[in-house]
């Protein structure tokens, strides 16, 4: 007998599974057979799963994890940020003891270099040391007016690049590292100079007092050059200027910072370096303009006599400018201009002006420095403007600088006549008198019609002192609306006086007195802040 076809037999099989009987007695036990096996398996899965879950991974659970620890950092830095604040502001204001300096110093230069590190250093009030390449000579005695020093640990390992350029920039670029890691106690601030920086101590407290120094901040100024900003970044502070760490980030910046002088080295400076490293951390410089690398040659005039309204905190490249005062030597000058900051540290070089209006003659001061006088009235805009007495850093080409400059005109009756501050006086407790003697020819030959003006010889100008909380309305002119430009447009409402009393720009009252001889000329102020409408 044959067998039956194929796809008999499949439909054979399948009507006998279709029309198979069960029992229902059997149907009820094997439904409670296959419940108790899933109940089972379930049971054993949930017992041994914190086991198995630390052995293999679990997408969702890593996943859930990461962002819980997300959160609780930013909950941790949220708390942290909230507690700083109301520590800071039951803190004591920061004074010069907070301030931990580093100079950048060499053996074969302090000798001649330490004179402008001891014109500002207080051997009883500031911090901070001296960082050589190695032990001094012996037969040489460290200056006891000088700040105590340390030797730099060997940088031979580290790599360095940049083929026209110096190894010392390594070793200078860890004094910040190597200063943390000295532990000294309530060091807010970390400052960073060069052996030819000269600090006013007292401003620059100003200016960081404006800052929390429980939050990560780098504080500092860029070049006057721009060719030197091109090649050097716009975003860096300028080493020579000098520049302040605060605690926290200094505490990160050394984590990273022998790592990150390998990766960049094929920068020049120190300061690049540090900049570059503090960048990876992702703080941003905060400019202030009292940082003056001075990268500039020739005559700083014109950069001094025009200075921002902001404190003056540092001098850079005095080696390389001529003197700031004529025929004394440098460090003379220097030591000159630090007698008018003792007397009033926060108006030193506060650039202010004002008008005589009977005779049409224009007042400009950079107190405790020089004071311009011009036989007319010239414009608010012009006055602020500082002449260009110098040339840029390396090319030595009259322009282009970071600021507004204006030529040195070859009309002598379009040029002031120049008095550079012969001496300075307390008045009272609060206020300073200052004396400008004229000095013959500064520009030039002078303008021979301007005979009433060539016959004051000298100017006294006193001022009340400027305090650091003047600086804190000046930063935030939502608060103190008046302090919102230095420097106010002309308008036709203005309010003229006749008196010695002038409205200087917008930091304080002066009196002016112009001195022939030994009579004194009356000045007619105006206040620049109420405008005026001059008659060019």
């Amino acid at each position: 007998m044959s067998s039956p076809p194929l796809g008999d037999s499949l439909n054979n099989t399948n009507k006998t599974f279709l029309f198979l009987t069960i029992k229902p007695n059997d149907l009820v036990s094997l439904f409670l057979k296959g419940g108790l096996t899933i109940s089972t398996f379930f049971l054993v899965t949930l017992f041994f799963y914190p086991s198995l879950s630390n052995h293999y991974y679990n997408p969702t659970n890593s996943i859930t994890t990461f962002h819980q620890n997300i959160f609780q950092r930013q909950t941790t830095t949220t708390t942290t940020t909230r507690t700083n604040i109301i520590n800071y502001e039951l803190e004591e204001p920061t004074n010069i003891s907070h301030i931990l300096f580093g100079i950048g110093g060499s053996t074969t230069t302090w000798d001649t270099r330490r004179y402008y590190t001891e014109l500002w250093w207080q051997p009883d009030a500031t911090r901070g040391f001296v960082w050589l390449e190695k032990e001094p000579d012996e037969n040489q005695t460290w200056p006891g007016t000088s700040p105590p020093y340390m030797v730099s640990s060997d940088t031979s390992s580290f790599k360095y690049t940049c083929w026209y350029g110096s190894r010392s920039a390594i070793r200078i670029a860890r004094i910040v590292k190597e200063s943390f890691e000295l532990g000294l106690s309530n060091v807010r601030w970390f400052v960073m100079g060069d052996d030819d920086t000269v600090f006013f101590p007292d401003n620059l407290v100003t200016v960081l007092s404006k800052y929390d120094h429980n939050q990560m901040y780098y504080v500092g100024g860029n070049s006057e050059s721009v060719e030197q900003d091109l090649i050097h970044f716009y975003t860096m502070a300028y080493g020579g200027g000098g520049f302040a760490i605060s605690y926290p980030l200094a505490k990160e910046l050394v984590n990273i910072l022998d790592g990150c002088i390998d990766r960049y080295s094929q920068f020049y400076g120190s300061d690049q370096k540090i900049q570059s490293c503090i960048s990876e951390i992702g703080v941003q410089l905060t400019k202030e303009l009292g940082f003056h690398q001075v990268d500039i040659r020739g005559n700083p005039y014109g950069l001094l006599a025009s200075h921002p309204i902001a404190p003056l905190v540092s001098l850079h490249h005095l080696d390389y400018v001529d003197p700031i005062f004529p025929n004394i030597t440098r460090v003379d000058s220097i030591e000159k201009l630090v007698t008018s900051y003792k007397s009033d540290p926060g108006r030193t070089l506060q650039h202010s002006f004002c008008y005589d209006l009977n005779r049409n003659w224009s007042i400009s001061i950079s107190w405790g420095y020089s004071l311009e006088l011009y036989s007319y009235l010239l414009t608010a805009k012009d006055l602020e403007t500082g002449f260009r007495t110098f040339k840029t850093w390396r090319s030595w080409q009259d322009e282009p600088f970071t600021f507004n400059t204006r030529p040195v005109s070859n009309d002598p009756c379009e040029m002031p006549l120049v008095y550079f501050m012969d001496r300075v006086e307390n008045v009272g407790g609060s206020m300073t008198r200052s004396r400008y003697k004229r000095y013959v020819d500064y520009f030039g030959k002078e303008c021979e019609k301007n005979k009433q003006a060539l016959a004051v010889q000298y100017v006294d100008v006193s001022a009340s002192h400027i305090l650091p909380h003047f600086w804190k309305k000046v930063e935030f002119p939502k608060v103190e609306p008046q302090f919102k430009a230095p420097f106010l447009g002309f308008t036709k409402t203005a309010e003229v006086w006749n008196s010695r009393a002038c409205m200087i720009g917008l930091i304080g009252t002066f009196i002016v007195e112009l001195i022939i001889n030994k009579g004194i000329l009356q000045v007619i102020g105006v206040e620049i802040g109420k405008g005026l409408d001059l008659p060019l």
